[in-house]
């Protein structure tokens, strides 16, 4: 490792004495790396440190949490060592980690550096390395085990043990059995790498050969054909979708999250055996276009939510951004700042409404990318990078022509399942090359163009602007019942699925907005701020029915809930359940149900109570955010309350297990 990655004055032996919880831990090691000048904003760094932290826990089994990030306030690739003798949750199976790594990586790092942190994943499933760390007497010593100046000797072992197998091979020349496998996470940087290391440390156990594809953030080398074709299985190990999939077709296969191939790597190792020796295979014997894309054994269904979260997900960024420059804009400048001319051509600089009408028009260009990115994207997640010309075209034309949301997730699908079909003709070899420049992106965009104009265009134009004058015309019973579901799906899964569904609805109303699609982004906003204050609230209310961690985690969830970040309940319903989700979703209700009846009215995507001042009926609005609440609140209190308590008094008379809830790992 490189010597510039790590010194003393990033490794904190005593972490615990400054830090019981994971974000206190990441603060105290990041503002090491502030001292160094490693990073230049510490709130900003921290912030991009969370926002991976909520796409999937970063804890392992073994004691180690790594949290790691991309973020545009890191100087250079930096890591920090922390030591913690009580141990600090992460989010790990097996419980707290004692050893926590916070990896900082520019936001374009160069392969290299990306490399050497690949490296450290590595290292850490490795236990004689780990143990080392825990053994290591000062700051000086661990930051050298980090560094490799004093490295582990797994390969000494394993190179004495691969003699015995040589002669074993020779007594038994049956060829071994092969698999081939594919590891991925969001950032690339860690979980890519310790997944692959962990299925090569049990294939070697099992006598297996195996050979790894690690898509991370330095890029990859692809396997061979030779070896993908000599393989008698596959094992995909991933949390973002396997490039080049279809090369796989035809192989039994293992699919599973990348966490399970840290955790259980022998497991998936044997269920590869069991599939090879039962024959089964990944493609179907007559697959149709949209039917070959997607993970294997899926249902149509889940392929399909697959695809278009794929397509939210990317959308969101130009949601946040191009709706907030809006809102800030009608904020500065009034309400009729949209009428503002350009300010390309009329721009006072000490005028306000000038940097009002900028603001609009550069959140109005954002805003205009929604539907052409969600398109895009959605083709993405079929086809992979030959769908986004299409799928770009596509949404385009569905904004032309007046389609709007449902016309973007129409182009979406056309575009991605018409690349699907033309990579399913054979094409001469001498044309191969120019097939992923040329050919594709000219068959695809003519072929959606034309479907998007003149075929399924028109009628889904005319479907959107049934569904606009719908919500204007909501008056009375039936806008509460709207309310009611819209609050239920946000608070359901919390982040998940059905809460983008309610969301994107709302968002795709902004596009042409009316009173109805602005009481409709009302009311979605208002319910996704129930669950987290709620538990705020709760444990503030009654700290005894929940752990110390989701005591801390509650102090978090006040910022979050109040930022309309939902996914602060996270913590809470994947330790409980049962007792959480329903509350949220009844607190959820009454506030949409609420947020309706009143008119309330909400032109920012985002925000929270920070674009209170653009709500209409603002103070009616809070009242019904504080409802919900209070009912949530109330909902959780009493359903833990009720249960049967088992521990001791000093739990608080926390039901058996439920103290174990650092235990349970957040899903991604």
């Amino acid at each position: 490792m490189s010597s510039e990655m790590i010194t003393a004055d990033l490794v904190d032996l005593e972490l615990d004495r400054s830090a019981d919880t994971k974000e206190a831990a990441a603060r105290a090691l990041a503002t090491r790396m502030v001292t160094l000048g490693r990073v230049t904003d510490l709130d900003g760094f921290l912030a991009d440190v969370a926002a991976r932290e909520a796409q999937m826990p970063t804890g392992l089994d073994g004691g180690i949490g790594i949290p790691h990030c991309r973020s545009a306030h890191v100087t250079e690739p930096t890591l920090a060592f922390g030591r913690s003798a009580t141990g600090i949750d992460f989010g790990a199976p097996d419980g707290p980690a004692d050893l926590i790594f916070l990896i900082a990586a520019p936001a374009g790092a160069d392969d290299a550096h990306l490399t050497i942190l690949s490296s450290l994943a590595r290292q850490l499933m490795n236990a004689e390395f780990t143990d080392a760390l825990r053994a290591a007497p000062d700051a000086e010593s661990a930051a050298a085990l980090i560094r490799g100046e004093d490295p582990p000797t797994p390969a000494s072992v394993d190179s004495s043990s691969a003699e015995p197998d040589s002669h074993a091979d020779k007594a038994a020349p049956a060829p071994p059995f092969r698999i081939v496998a594919v590891t991925s996470c969001p950032t690339g940087i860690a979980h890519t790498y310790m997944a692959a290391e962990s299925l090569e440390n049990a294939a070697r156990a099992e006598g297996v050969e195996l050979t790894v594809e690690t898509q991370g953030s330095a890029g990859f080398t692809r396997l061979t054909a030779e070896t993908i074709e000599a393989a008698d299985a596959v094992v995909f190990a991933h949390d973002v979708p396997v490039r080049d999939k279809p090369r796989f077709a035809g192989k039994p296969t293992v699919d599973v999250g990348v966490k399970a191939a840290i955790n259980r790597p022998a497991e998936l190792l044997a269920e590869a055996r069991e599939k090879a020796a039962r024959g089964e295979v990944t493609a179907p014997a007559s697959p149709t276009p949209v039917d070959n894309a997607g993970d294997s054994g899926d249902s149509y269904g889940t392929k399909l939510r697959k695809w278009l979260m794929s397509g939210v997900s990317y959308m969101v960024p130009f949601v946040a951004a191009g709706g907030l420059l809006i809102a800030l804009g009608f904020a500065i400048g009034g309400w009729k700042i949209d009428k503002a001319p350009s300010v390309a051509e009329h721009f006072i600089w000490t005028d306000h409404t000038s940097w009002a009408a900028l603001l609009f028009q550069i959140g109005g260009l954002a805003f205009a990318f929604l539907v052409p990115v969600l398109a895009g994207y959605i083709a993405y997640g079929m086809a992979d990078r030959p769908g986004l010309v299409p799928g770009f075209v596509g949404g385009s034309v569905a904004v032309t022509i007046d389609a709007g949301f449902l016309g973007g997730l129409a182009a979406g699908l056309l575009a991605g399942a018409v690349v699907l079909g033309i990579q399913r003709v054979r094409i001469p070899p001498v044309l191969r090359g120019i097939m992923p420049v040329v050919v594709i992106p000219l068959i695809s965009a003519a072929v959606v163009g034309f479907l998007m104009f003149l075929v399924v265009g028109k009628p889904i134009a005319s479907l959107q602007s049934a569904l606009t004058d719908w919500l204007e015309g909501l008056t009375g019973a039936n806008a509460v019942i709207l309310g009611v579901v819209l609050g239920l799906m946000m608070c359901f899964d919390l982040g998940g699925p059905l809460n983008k569904v309610a969301y994107a609805f709302a968002v795709g109303g902004l596009t042409h907005p009316t009173d109805g699609s602005l009481k409709v982004m009302a009311a979605v906003m208002a319910a996704g701020m129930v669950p987290p204050l709620a538990m705020a609230l709760a444990t503030t209310v009654r700290g005894r029915l929940f752990t110390k961690t989701e005591r801390e985690n509650g102090k978090a969830a006040w910022f979050l809930g109040a930022s309309f970040i939902t996914e602060g309940a996270i913590p809470f319903a994947a330790a409980d359940p049962l007792r959480v989700i329903p509350a949220s979703m009844a607190g959820g209700a009454v506030t949409g149900a609420l947020s309706m009846a009143f008119g309330c009215t909400l032109r920012a995507p985002h925000g929270g109570v920070f674009v209170v001042p653009l709500i209409g009926q603002p103070l009616l609005y809070l009242v019904a955010i504080a409802a919900g609440v209070c009912v949530s609140t109330a909902a959780v209190v009493l359903l833990k309350g009720a249960r049967k308590t088992t521990g001791p008094a000093g739990d608080g008379g926390l039901a058996a297990g439920a103290a174990d809830e650092a235990r349970v790992p957040v899903a991604a």
